[in-house]
């Protein structure tokens, strides 16, 4: 089946003419568009609307489809958010994130002298979360979507049954992981070949996961929270020292909840809600930029950047401190993502100094207080999915249920296991964020849509714990600000500001030395980058804002090359 979906989908792909020399053209197509981390994923996307489809269709035959061929982050045994903007205008938001098992305890990842144990939250069936990937997918299904299950998960069953050849990009991710997975037989079986890191051209068969796909194809979400599959997990559990039990699992519920939504110069913002943090930031900084005449200041100049890192500092004071699940915690959204509010903070901003992030605290005024995988899809029709999904770390927690071929989460690695501490990522985090029975993590994901006069314009998510939402806060700035075509949006060099530690991080070429020099002298400090973010991206109607169409085609798609996977396909 993978081979026939090649063949045709190939067939429709179209190129439109690059802006400049720096980026690759956009993929072009006139009745669909799909941007995943991992091109079979793709190409299953682009087959379920060739058939009729509608994205939410695709979308859960993607998900499905990634748990199987990019299994670092794609999965069953985490959760995620869904974002969907239908083309009669209609917006909704799935929250189908991880939550901690009802045995959670606020101190469960401390010691007796009350510091974080290493390790204990992030490795280990102690740091898994209730999982909440199946439950979103077949809510979406149910609710929205057009085709049967049936039709949906055979693409994901083929793929871990047949088996599917591993290009280099899909060999290095595995390879990241090899010593973890010889520490846990039951992953080292699946993901280790003979004990040994696989190589480009060996073929990855999962046959356990293809019988618990075929068990979800008969019995939907209970084929995974009840039954073989949850019993498997529970004995697994119990046996590494967790704390899911059976009730857990039976009692998971995806959240449906209205998106967070804002205005940008004209554009219009769809974004995800808390237990997400990633909305009510991004709309905190953008209101806090749209003070500021970027375009006329030009991308990269000196005097842009202050501007950008100064509104990621002050929104990540707040992200840090005061966002949480709205279900645990009073979360202030509406003053946070306020025009007048972003106005005070653009008081306080010096328009030739640094700001330092010691001075800036929660509560004060003028303050009111790693690793995922995004895929964009849009249809015929106009509907569109902005969707990100995640282990947490690169495989999450490393261990598999016997016989389940399920990674599971470390997803309560997101908690603040003791407030005021630093995470994984380097931030530090709030009280609003501490472990508590059933309750969803705060997260980054930022799974975003963008409209105009009532069209979406921008389709977009990434990857990257806390730097998902200043990658999504450039991207936008990019396509709107500085008049990027969606491929070069992608493709700019990328900073990093989250309050503390009080350092910007720069990909290369982010800074030229003029520039860099002109910033340190405001008192800047500048650290190299994290690994590189997968941003998937789909522009409607032309390559960039206020472009012109190439021929027919309506969506311009735009892969992130820096991980060397993914794909943006069309028909």
């Amino acid at each position: 089946m993978a081979a026939h979906i090649l063949v045709v989908c190939i067939w429709f792909v179209a190129v439109v003419p690059a802006a400049n020399a720096a980026s690759a053209r956009p993929v072009a197509a006139e009745k669909g568009m799909v941007v995943t981390a991992q091109h079979l994923a793709s190409q299953v996307g682009v087959d379920i609307l060739r058939r009729g489809g509608n994205a939410i269709d695709a979308a859960v035959a993607v998900g499905y489809a990634l748990a199987v061929v990019y299994p670092a982050a794609g999965n069953l045994g985490g959760g995620g958010f869904m974002t969907v903007r239908f083309a009669d205008g209609r917006k909704t938001f799935l929250d189908f994130r991880e939550r901690a098992p009802q045995a959670a305890r606020r101190d469960m990842y401390l010691d007796k002298e009350g510091a974080v144990v290493k390790g204990l939250s992030t490795t280990g069936w102690l740091a898994v979360g209730v999982p909440g990937t199946v439950s979103g997918l077949e809510f979406a299904r149910k609710k929205y979507g057009t085709m049967t299950r049936a039709m949906l998960i055979q693409p994901a069953i083929k793929l871990a049954e047949d088996g599917f050849t591993l290009e280099q990009g899909d060999v290095d991710m595995l390879a990241s992981a090899t010593e973890d997975f010889k520490r846990f037989p039951a992953t080292g079986k699946i993901f280790l070949s003979k004990g040994q890191p696989f190589v480009a051209g060996q073929r990855l068969t999962q046959p356990d996961l293809a019988d618990t796909l075929r068990l979800i194809r008969k019995l939907g979400a209970d084929g995974f929270y009840r039954g073989k599959t949850a019993a498997a997990i529970v004995r697994a559990v119990r046996a590494g020292g967790g704390i899911i039990d059976q009730e857990d699992l039976h009692r998971y519920k995806t959240h449906e909840l209205s998106p967070l939504e804002c205005d940008y110069r004209g554009y219009h913002v769809i974004s995800a809600p808390p237990p997400s943090s990633g909305g009510v930031a991004i709309c905190e900084m953008l209101n806090i930029l749209e003070g500021y005449p970027l375009r006329d200041l030009g991308w990269g100049s000196a005097q842009a950047l202050h501007y950008e890192i100064e509104a990621m500092r002050h929104a990540y004071v707040d992200r840090n401190s005061l966002l949480g699940d709205p279900d645990f915690s009073s979360i202030p959204v509406r003053r946070l993502i306020d025009k007048t509010y972003a106005a005070k903070i653009r008081d306080t901003i010096k328009p030739d100094k640094a700001g330092f992030s010691v001075d800036i605290k929660p509560g004060v005024a003028p303050h009111e207080g790693s690793n995922t995988t995004h895929f964009s899809i849009i249809d015929n029709a106009g509907n569109a999915v902005s969707m990100t999904y995640t282990l947490n770390d690169w495989f999450g927690a490393k261990v598999v249920a016997s016989g389940t071929g399920v990674l599971m989460n470390d997803e309560m690695d997101d908690f603040t296991p003791n407030p005021g501490a630093i995470d994984t990522s380097g931030s530090i985090q709030g009280d609003a964020n501490a472990v508590a029975p059933g309750k969803a993590p705060r997260s980054s994901m930022s799974p975003t849509i963008i409209t105009k006069e009532g069209k979406p314009v921008l389709i977009l998510g990434t990857p990257g714990g806390s730097r998902i939402i200043t990658t999504v806060l450039q991207a936008i700035l990019n396509v709107v600000d500085f008049r990027m075509n969606v491929q070069e949006a992608v493709d700019a060099p990328r900073i990093h500001n989250q309050w503390l530690p009080d350092v910007t991080k720069i990909e290369p070429y982010a800074l030229s030395p003029d520039t860099r020099r002109i910033l340190e002298g405001m008192g800047y400090r500048f650290e190299d980058s994290e690994p590189a973010n997968h941003v998937a991206a789909i522009m409607v109607g032309a390559p960039s804002l206020g472009g012109t169409p190439i021929a027919r085609n309506r969506f311009y798609g735009a892969n992130d090359p820096r991980t060397g996977t993914g794909l943006a396909l069309g028909y």
